[in-house]
């Protein structure tokens, strides 16, 4: 753990302790402060120490999908923390995020990255996400935190979170997908070593091994955004490829240099069945309302 996490740790420790035992109680101010601080950083908490939340709305969770996210966990880590609240000493109630914690525990991780809240902090903490997210000395990946944290803790949807902060939906939706990607990845964005435009691209791929080996290849040629996008739509197309050696079914060049096309601009997987005939369907695929409001944006609809 970095000494900054450790550092962290010790401040917001010493804000639970003196609001829980009325001790040398903080000032409004020294508070202020310490939920600016934690309000974009992660730390690390002992998984023995999070309890589920008993009044969860969500009761069932897809054993399938749980079990894909265990194996992802055990190859790359829990790349998205955790948001907890303290409810007693050394115990952390989950206010979102439950099915990553239950995918920890079955991966078999003891820490687990987390946001931390106090109980009584909803108000102040908002305001200081929304403070947050004006200032010019973010990086992305904080802006993204922020933007994330307002849109599941808070449950602001795009458009009133669009609405407050002037910014468009697409931008907010491209914002929080990086909080998707590897935190190899996540890093390079945060010390500069790709950008905004190169992360973006990179988001768009939804395997993380070859997300993995896209970012390597950006970074040791030093690839150009628009190069990048190059590689990424050369990667999706030898795929394509691929699969239509092993069909009968004869896609025109043409069309697949659309989809990949489409794609890029969506931000999303499209596919185009067309007959010899003209007659046909576009099929775009996405994964959660996130996905399916940033396509909207990308068409035009809002």
């Amino acid at each position: 753990m970095s000494k900054q996490k450790n550092d962290l740790g010790k401040g917001l420790r010493a804000l639970l302790k003196g609001i829980d035992n009325n001790e040398k109680p903080v000032s409004k101010k020294q508070k202020e402060k310490i939920i600016k601080d934690i309000s974009t950083s992660v730390i690390e908490l002992p998984i023995k120490n999070i309890v589920a939340n008993k009044d969860q709305p969500r009761k069932h969770f897809d054993p399938q999908e749980l079990d894909e996210l265990v194996q992802s966990i055990e190859t790359y880590g829990l790349i998205q923390p955790i948001t907890v609240r303290k409810i007693e000493d050394n115990k952390f109630e989950i206010i979102s995020g439950e099915r990553r914690f239950r995918a920890s525990k079955k991966a078999g991780l003891t820490q687990v990255p987390v946001y931390v809240r106090l109980a009584d902090d909803q108000t102040l903490l908002e305001m200081a996400l929304v403070e947050n997210i004006q200032r010019s000395d973010l990086n992305p990946v904080e802006i993204a935190i922020s933007y994330h944290r307002l849109l599941e803790e808070f449950d602001i949807t795009h458009k009133d979170l669009s609405q407050r902060i002037g910014k468009e939906r697409s931008t907010i939706s491209n914002y929080v997908r990086l909080l998707k990607l590897p935190m190899s990845i996540q890093n390079a964005l945060k010390n500069n070593s790709i950008s905004m435009g190169h992360a973006r691209a990179i988001a768009g791929i939804e395997k993380i091994d070859l997300q993995l080996s896209v970012f390597k290849e950006i970074v040791n040629k030093e690839l150009s955004v628009r190069k990048a996008e190059e590689l990424i739509r050369s990667y999706n197309s030898s795929k394509k490829t691929s699969k239509q050696s092993k069909t009968p079914k004869h896609v025109d060049a043409q069309i697949i240099k659309i989809q990949d096309q489409l794609s890029a601009h969506i931000g999303s997987k499209v596919v185009i069945d067309r007959s010899a005939s003209g007659k046909g369907k576009f099929r775009i695929q996405f994964k959660n309302d996130d996905e399916f409001n940033a396509i909207l944006e990308s068409l035009g609809y809002f």
